[in-house]
């Protein structure tokens, strides 16, 4: 690689750099008042973006994106991009801002490493997460169109923003996803559309040839038997004409049905069949989680699937996770035996259908291998009144 000669900067490319590096956004919002240029290096052939992105400062960063910078414009001699350089600082909304503006993933540096790559190297997981589940929203709105000879698109405008959304969310806890299809709009009332439209996006993205993303494949194939085993649930329930029940509850809650030795075998079982219907069964992620489960004392299928889909967390990493849907420190406790934590007092009430049995062994420090009674279904009335979230 031939070395780049930096031009002299000017007074007014000076003080943009001096605001970015005090975090001054004030002064620098005075600077960019007037139309200037930010596409410049300094001598360090980092650009005022690269800069910012690296201090991890969110506003600064939007301030100079709308000011016209170029998020993949990059003279850096060892080619780190704005987007590496995000993921080195671990802020997850300057990582977002970037890949919202088109920042490219598969940009590598003069050692091939992509910012997902970096991030990960230097523990900035939810980073990683959010490089790895970014689509452009483009990708869903392609569906909202009529394509050559079809006669309607697949899926209603009105659904774009929420499918999204549904498909960039992080975390991919079964019960996340339930919860997403029933909180994001629109989406529970349209799910064989929702279903179809993630189907052809998983089956699109493994004919890209080269720029395959074996990984975003299996999310989507993941996304959609999800949404599919829900529907055969539904329909269960619904020929068995019992109307009392919460259909989306009562899945949820066979999710979450612990074993004899306190796992959820059910939660495991449903994964690991989702694993075994990837039709792409040549692909690099699919031998690599099927070896992972057949291997001696292997991990739980959620930690497969979600290594596979939001990387590897090195053995530092211990974050309290939500007993319901996984939700990353959950800012709630059962207020009783304080060893399980939730989002909020939705996640304790669904939840509390199997915690109840366990609660009280664990509240005087006692563990359980016993397999809790099953509760009748009338159950979840004023009892977990009782237990207010702390």
């Amino acid at each position: 690689m031939s070395e780049k000669t930096p031009k002299p900067l000017t007074e007014a490319q000076q003080k943009i750099l001096d605001a970015i590096e005090k975090n001054d956004v004030l002064q620098l919002k005075s600077l960019l008042s007037e139309k200037i240029n930010v596409n410049f290096v300094d001598g360090n052939l980092m650009s005022p973006l690269q800069h910012a992105a690296y201090k991890g400062n969110k506003e600064i960063v939007q301030l100079l994106l709308d000011q016209g910078a170029d998020v993949n414009f990059c003279e850096h001699q060892h080619n780190y991009t704005a987007l590496h350089f995000a993921g080195l600082s671990g802020n997850r909304e300057v990582v977002l801002a970037l890949l919202l503006s088109g920042a490219k993933t598969q940009e590598t540096n003069t050692v091939g490493r992509t910012a997902a790559q970096m991030a990960a190297f230097v523990g900035h997981h939810n980073c990683v997460a959010v490089i790895n589940n970014y689509i452009p929203k483009s990708e869903v709105d392609y569906y909202t169109r009529i394509h050559g000879l079809e006669m309607q698109q697949y899926l209603m405008p009105f659904l774009s923003d929420s499918l999204h959304k549904f498909i960039m969310e992080v975390n991919i806890h079964p019960v996340k996803v339930v919860l997403n299809l029933q909180n994001l709009a629109g989406l529970a009332d349209h799910l064989p559309d929702i279903k179809k439209v993630v189907e052809m996006m998983c089956e699109k993205e493994m004919k890209r040839g080269p720029e395959t993303n074996e990984t975003m494949a299996f999310k989507f194939h993941y996304l959609a038997y999800t949404i599919d085993e829900l529907l055969k649930f539904k329909q269960k329930k619904e020929k068995a004409d019992d109307k009392k029940i919460d259909v989306v509850e009562l899945f949820i809650r066979n999710l979450l049905k612990p074993g004899k030795d306190g796992h959820l075998e059910s939660m495991d079982a449903f994964i690991k069949e989702c694993i075994r219907e990837f039709p792409y069964r040549e692909s690099t992620l699919f031998r690599q989680m099927v070896t992972s489960l057949t291997g001696l004392d292997p991990p739980s299928a959620l930690s497969i699937i979600n290594a596979a889909i939001n990387g590897q967390k090195g053995f530092i990493d211990n974050i309290s996770v939500c007993s319901t849907c996984g939700e990353e420190k959950p800012a709630k406790k059962c207020s009783k035996c304080k060893a399980v934590q939730y989002c909020d007092r939705n996640c304790q009430r669904l939840h509390w259908h199997w915690h109840k049995k366990a609660c009280q062994r664990l509240s005087q420090g006692v563990e359980t291998t016993e397999a809790p009674v099953k509760p009748d279904a009338a159950e979840l009335s004023s009892e977990i009144q009782n237990l207010l979230i702390s």
